[in-house]
């Protein structure tokens, strides 16, 4: 039976999500993975509030962070992030969940520079409330 490159590599980037417990105590799902994309979610739960009632800025963190790393990864293989700035543009509240969408803006043998942005999802609508950019870098 022929195998299915996007789907083959989707499902190893869930398997190296599951072995992050950090990202399973979010209960982070890897919704796209592909060369030169990632996705990334989190069902936003009361735990991930901070008192005002919005998602807290660690968690959009989280999220553009990892998101940044699985697109560099998709093009550079195992990799881990060298830096990233994020702007926060409104706050995360009233959300079901968050998602990350992450693309290669260009890479080389061992870095790779990705932007992301992370929105509030409600229903269908997505409303954007950060945005991100990172250099990857192979490790090792």
């Amino acid at each position: 039976m022929p195998t299915n490159p996007a789907t083959d590599m989707l499902a190893q980037g869930q398997q190296i999500l599951a072995l992050q417990p950090f990202s399973v105590m979010l209960n982070a799902r890897l919704d796209a993975f592909e060369p030169g994309h990632a996705e990334l979610s989190v069902p936003v739960a009361p735990a991930l509030l901070q008192q005002h009632g919005f998602v807290h800025g660690g968690v959009l963190s989280y999220l553009a962070d990892n998101a940044l790393t699985f697109a560099g990864g998709s093009v550079l293989g195992d990799s881990v992030t060298a830096e990233y700035k994020i702007n926060y543009l409104r706050p995360a509240k009233d959300a079901e969940r968050l998602v990350a969408v992450a693309t290669v803006v260009g890479s080389g043998k061992t870095q790779a520079v990705c932007r992301c942005d992370v929105f509030i999802v409600r229903g269908r609508e997505r409303t954007l409330c950060a945005a991100a950019q990172g250099t990857i870098r192979k490790a090792g």
